[in-house]
């Protein structure tokens, strides 16, 4: 996808407790990371980030974004993902309120409110997503530091131009592109926020 003109990876794992799937392991993330230098966002979709932060910051991630719902307490993640040299990272799923991460917003550079369930690729993009993206982006205008939001999860080009407007920084699209005959021109659609 790099060769396609992708921005950044988007790598998720799963423990298979936190979501019912297994996929991607800090060594695979690693041995990605031998063949290309772009940024990796790493979606660690798991019970107890605090397991995972070390492995994964020697992997190469330069974002480790994990769940506000996992049992580890989120002060203490943001704290030990910073003290690894990392960008952190806060995801929340469709069900959890906003109100749930706004006291960790001035501590982290990405947030990402899930526009599906995690856990399942191909799901469709949950609408009500986009007055959480809004919100968001009210509240973080007047930070110090820019803070990113992403959307992960039944990204279309159709999709995009309206998350931009309403102030995504970061598409995750995998379904979109990976079954595109010509992922090039969906990435260029994505990148533009033309549908």
């Amino acid at each position: 996808m790099v060769d396609a003109g992708a921005d950044m990876l988007h790598f998720d794992v799963m423990d298979g407790e936190f979501v019912p799937n297994f996929a991607i392991s800090p060594p695979l993330i690693a041995a990605v990371r031998q063949i290309t230098e772009i940024p990796y966002d790493v979606h660690i979709m798991v019970t107890h980030p605090l397991r995972y932060i070390k492995a994964l910051a020697e992997a190469g991630a330069d974002f480790i974004t994990f769940h506000i719902e996992s049992s580890d307490e989120p002060n203490e993640v943001i704290s030990t993902i910073k003290a690894h040299g990392i960008k952190p990272g806060l995801a929340f799923s469709p069900k959890t309120p906003t109100e749930a991460v706004i006291p960790y917003l001035s501590d982290i550079d990405l947030v990402l409110p899930m526009s599906v369930e995690p856990g399942f690729g191909g799901q469709a993009f949950q609408p009500s997503t986009f007055e959480k993206i809004a919100a968001l982006h009210q509240i973080t205008q007047n930070f110090e530091q820019p803070l990113d939001i992403s959307i992960d999860g039944g990204v279309t080009t159709e999709i995009a131009p309206c998350a931009i407007r309403e102030g995504v920084t970061i598409l995750v699209a995998g379904t979109a592109i990976f079954r595109s005959q010509q992922p090039e021109a969906v990435i260029e659609k994505l990148r533009t926020g033309t549908a």
